[in-house]
Parts: structure tokens; sequence; C-alpha cells
């Protein structure tokens, strides 16, 4: 054959490949025997290795993988992997479809999917090719494994038809078929290998493999759900037209997906999946639920954990009795003192269960516990151990009720607890060694001021010798080197290493210097919108309650607790101590060309579906003009921008308040 032959029969051979691919793994609808199937892949890859230069990365013969990586990258999501929020409860379900109701009105829809038990994934196609693939991580940054993705035969390295975007984000979920996972886990049996304990925990160790050639050699499949790009609230107003467009670039998306126009139909859907999820190839553990309009989700908005228009209804998990052996209790870094059973180990959903939580004194009340006690255990969310009752039939006779204790168990101070709270909090933050040390740890750790050179066991250690006694002690460090080099294991290197790391500190923003004091409910997404919000600490310390709760998504409780943690003469003194250590307490202030002055001093809440702007671009118009965005409704709000399909809710407190309501039409007029 001729080179153009050659070059020829290497296009058609791709393109037949690839096309028998996705009927196979996407669509289930094989029209080619395995053995035909073979065949010509045998022939593609006898021509690549022949005619080198003609070897496309779109081919079939590149999904056996063969890089090794030493270390995988962390990367940063652009729209971060937020998590959802859990119900067992049908009665939950009605409070959050009330909630939506609330905001939204009647006129709604939701789109319900099947909730894979697998590995979150997120993948970047840029002019229709995959350049990327990250795991969730912390939601906020995850690890990219992008040689490993590309040898799923479910993912397209190459999309097949036209009308995508340039550039585009999807996120989905890679798991493993139960069949699979029995005759990979007996292979490992028979070498005598650990098996894994369930599909999600194979595929997750899978993904992660050094090795992309041996996790070629495993079946991974990948469900793909959700499309994030810019402007996607123009090409597409609803997940439900995403979901079909994606599925016709070549995607492989979930069959069992419905669109519903009630919570019956809601019900109805999580019923029947209830009864059949155990007749499908793949593990689910519940029924994801969205409401289907962006614009509607942008009115919902999210928390500072996870989105306000989508929910996760969970199955009600695998439970088993075990014997209750004692109780203990950790006192965490704010003070709360959360109960443990200790537990006769026993085997839970594919791992050994000896310890399960007990929440607060209220649950343990609830359960009414005594000593020896046999327990029922689930795994809630399929994670985190915990009992739900106790069978009182098998009591041991005359037992003792276990008794919440009055005092901590680390410092023995009086407990408090607030009025409609479930938590008992030690007030002796200055005393107790668990908080100290947990403060200082929080501090350190990585998504706050990422101290490198620094982990919790040196913490502990630095605690005992009494070097870490509060936060501010890590810039005093510097001053007892030769205490620090008579440590055991605390080599001239190692220390150094620390206090560079701790130097290095001072130049992280305002919000994770925020988010490092750990005031009680203030999360890393909370941090941040405080320092926006206020520029400096000095505003923060100054602003009351009511200033506090009308920043973005900051609610009554997250503000009494920013000023009751900022009215404590312990904390402003280690304000003060941090500031003059060079540490940032103000937001870095970037020059910014606004377009003009028009709203200087105004502020503003947009709602609703527009026909000119997008809610982001009306956003951006106003502050280039001066003006301020508000998270929530108040007397101190110049204007409510209404929209098509705005929150009922929200217009009713506008009036009630006798804000000014303008439309699309008279904000432009207000600028010009």
């Amino acid at each position: 054959m001729s080179k153009t032959d050659v070059a020829n029969r290497i296009e058609t051979l791709i393109k037949e490949l690839n096309e028998h691919n996705y009927k196979y793994y996407v669509l289930a609808q094989p029209s080619i025997s395995d053995f035909d199937f073979d065949q010509k892949l045998s022939e593609l890859a006898a021509l690549e290795k022949e005619y080198p230069a003609l070897l496309d990365p779109d081919s079939p013969t590149q999904k056996v993988g063969g890089d090794i990586t030493k270390q995988f990258k962390t990367v940063r999501h652009k729209w971060p992997m937020l998590s959802l929020s859990n119900t067992y409860s049908e009665g939950e379900l009605n409070d959050f479809d009330a909630r939506v109701r609330k905001v939204l009105g009647d006129d709604f829809e939701y789109v319900c999917e099947l909730k894979f038990d697998g590995l979150s994934i997120s993948l970047t196609y840029e002019h229709g090719v995959l350049t990327r693939g990250v795991t969730r991580g912390d939601g906020t940054q995850g690890d990219e494994v992008t040689t490993n993705v590309r040898t799923i035969k479910s993912v397209p390295n190459k999309l097949r038809k036209n009308g995508f975007p340039e550039v585009f984000e999807i996120r989905g979920e890679v798991f493993m078929h139960r069949a699979a996972f029995e005759r990979l886990n007996n292979e490992r049996i028979e070498n005598g290998e650990i098996p894994y304990a369930n599909p999600r925990n194979f595929a997750s160790g899978t993904i992660k493999l050094q090795d992309s050639s041996e996790v070629a050699k495993r079946p991974l499949d990948c469900f793909l759900y959700f499309l994030y790009m810019d402007g996607r609230d123009k090409q597409f107003k609803n997940h439900w037209d995403s979901l079909n467009a994606v599925k016709s670039w070549g995607f492989h998306v979930c069959e069992h997906t419905k669109l519903c126009n009630s919570l019956d139909d809601v019900f109805k859907f999580i019923h029947h999946w209830e009864k059949e999820r155990h007749h499908l190839s793949y593990e689910i553990d519940g029924i994801v639920i969205k409401v289907n309009s962006y614009a509607q989700q942008d009115e919902l908005g999210f928390t500072a954990k996870s989105p306000r228009w989508a929910i996760s209804y969970k199955y009600k998990a695998e439970e088993v009795e075990t014997i209750l052996q004692s109780v203990s209790y950790q006192v965490g870094r704010t003070g709360a003192v959360t109960p443990v059973a200790n537990l006769k180990p026993v085997q839970l959903s594919g791992t050994t269960v000896k310890r399960a939580t007990l929440h607060n004194a209220n649950e343990m009340a609830r359960l009414d516990l005594h000593e020896l006690d046999t327990v029922i255990v689930e795994k809630g969310g399929e994670i985190i151990p915990k009992i739900t009752s106790v069978n009182t039939s098998l009591r041991v006779p005359e037992t003792k009720q276990i008794q919440y204790p009055s005092t901590c168990p680390a410092c023995n101070t009086l407990l408090i607890r607030k009025e409609g709270e479930a938590v008992y909090y030690c007030p002796n933050e200055e005393g107790c060694p668990p908080q100290i040390v947990g403060k200082i740890q929080h501090f350190i750790s990585r998504k706050a001021m990422d101290i490198e050179g620094m982990g919790n066991e040196t913490v502990e250690v630095l605690h005992k010798r009494g070097l870490l006694n509060r936060v501010s002690d890590l810039y005093n460090l510097h001053r007892h080197q030769d205490v620090l080099s008579q440590i055991e294991r605390f080599g001239a290197k190692s220390i150094q290493n620390m206090l560079d790391g701790i130097e290095k500190s001072k130049q992280k923003p305002f919000e994770k210097v925020l988010f490092g004091l750990g005031i009680r409910y203030v999360g890393e997404t909370i941090a941040k919108k405080l320092a926006l919000g206020f520029k400096n600490i000095d505003n923060v310390i100054a602003a009351n309650e009511e200033d506090i709760a009308a920043v973005d998504e900051i609610g009554e409780r997250i503000a009494e607790s920013v000023r009751e943690y900022l009215s404590k003469p312990l904390h402003l003194e280690q304000i003060r101590f941090l500031k003059e250590n060079g540490l940032n307490f103000e937001v870095e202030e970037k020059i910014i060309q606004l377009s003009s002055n028009k709203l200087v001093e105004k502020s503003f809440i947009i709602s609703g579906v527009f026909e000119q702007y997008s809610r982001e671009e009306l956003t951006q118009l106003i502050l280039d003009n001066g003006g301020k965005i508000l998270g929530s409704i108040s007397g101190k709000l110049d204007y409510l921008v209404a929209g098509d399909k705005m929150g009922p809710s929200k217009l009713a407190k506008a009036q009630k308040l006798n804000i000014p309501i303008i439309s699309e039409e008279e904000l432009i007029k207000l600028i010009e």
C-alpha cells in the first residue's frame, strides 16, 4: 500500500473503532462482535507501529495508557465542586421543596438523576479535545489525573460531532460495574492481595494509580451529568437541555434521568429506583434532585458548602447490631464536646466499624444509652457510622444509664450550653489543651495559612513543651531555636523549614488569615465574603450584627458568632499581635477603572431573568459604575433590580420595606 492508502486505512479504522466504542460504552448497543473488534484494533496497532508519523492522538490504541506519573499536580477548580445537602427523609424533601417555592413560586421544574456511588471528576475540553481531568479533592482544588482518565473507554478524547463550545468543563462520576469489581477482587484474593471493600474504593484507588497502563487494564466507566462554561445560560436555558446536548456531543449520560413537574413526580422516581436499583449493573445510593432552570438556580444561590437549588435523597443505609463498650468525649477547637461510641468491632458496608458518632447530648438522651447496650449502627451517607437505636430487649439487667458529663473531659471546666443549641461547650479556650492545639492546627492547615514544614504532630509536641499556647506564639518560635534543637527528631534543617514556612505565611491574603482565626461558622467562603465586604479587620470589628448579616450569604447566626468573637479582649489582643508581626488584615486593593461613578454609594440586589443582560453582566455593570451588590434585602438597600420570574418572597419583603423596584431598562437609565 502507498503511504496515502495507509493513511486512509488508518483514518477509516479509527473512525470505525471509535464508532463501535461509542455504541458499546455509551449507547450500550454493540454492533460488532468482540472478536471482529479486536481484529480491527490489531490491524490498526500494526499500521501505527509501522508508520508512527501517522499516529492519531484520538486513536483507540491510545486508550491503553503507559505514562508513569510520579506525583499528581494540584489544580484549582474554576468552578468549585461543592457537595450536595443530603436527606434520608421525605419530610425533609418536602421542606426543601417549600424553601424553593418560597423563593421561586410554583413555576419551576425538577430534574431527577441517579446518585452514583463513585469518584467525582471534572473534565475540561478545548476545541473538542480532552485537555484536563481533575478529581474533586477538597472541592476547591483536586489532583490532575488526565492521563488516567484518557484510558476510560466511555470518556471521549475527541468529540464526535459539532455544536459544542470552544472551551467547557463537564462534571461526572467515575465508577466500576459490580461484575468487574467482583472479578478483579477475586483476582486480588487469588494473588494474596488485600481485596477492596466496595466498587467505589476500587474505582477511586484505580484513578489514582501512578501507572496509566495499569489503569487501562481495569474497566472503569464514567457518567457525565453537569456542564459548566462561560455564558452557559445564553446557550442553554436549563439543565435538561444541556444534558441532551452533551449526549449528542458523544458523552456517556445516564439514561435513567427524568424531568419532573411536581414533587409527586419526584417521589415516584425515588420509590421506583429504591426497588429497581438492585437490578442495575452499578451501585447507586440515592437520587439527586435539581431545579431545572439555570436562571432559577442563580436566584436560589448557594450556601457556603452547597447549592440551594439541589439536594440528594439517600436511600436507607445498611445497618448492623453490635455491643456498646464505652462512650468517650472529644473536645474540638471551638470547645464543642462531642460524644463518641466505642463499639465491639463489626463489619458494615464493607468496612470494620469500631467507633460511631453520637452527635450531642440530645441524641444521647433520645437513645437512652446504657452500659453494654446492643445498638443498631448504620453508615450515615455511607461514610460516617452512627447509632440509630438501641435493642432494649437485649439490655443487660441493672446496667447504669450513660450520663453526659457536666465538666470538660480534658480540663474539668464546667460546660455551658447556649439556648436553642444542642451542643455543650468548654469555655476555657486559653487553658483547655485540645482547644489550644486544635486552634493552632486549624491555623496552620492547608486551607488556612498553609504553613509548610509544620504538621499536626509538631503542634502537639510544641504545646507540650510550652512553646505554643495560642496562634500568635507561632511568630515567636524563631526566638526559641535553642529549645527546638533539643527536641527529639527536630534537626536543624526541619527547624529551618518550619521557621521559613511560618515567615512565608505572612504573605497569605486577608481571607486566609480570617479563616485561620477559627471563628465559629466562618468557613473559607464566608471568610472571603467578609474580607471583600469589609476590606480590613478594623471595619469588621467596628461593624454591628446587622452590617455583617447584610453581606452576601451571611445570616444572623454567622453575624452573631463573628460579633461575639470580636468582642473578646483575648481575641482582639491576638489580632493586634498578628498585625504587628506582618500578617495581612486588609484586602489588597486593585486599581479599578470605573466606567462612571453614577452608582457610587448605591446598593443593589438583582433577582429574576432578564432579556438584554445576564445576571452576571448586570452585576458587573453595577460594580463598574461604582455600585455595591448586597446579599439580602434590608432597610439599607437602595434598589431591587427585578426581572421575569422573580422570587415572590424577595418581592414581598422589598415592598414591605418600600425599597424601589426597578427594571433592567431603568437600571441602564440610571447609568446613562
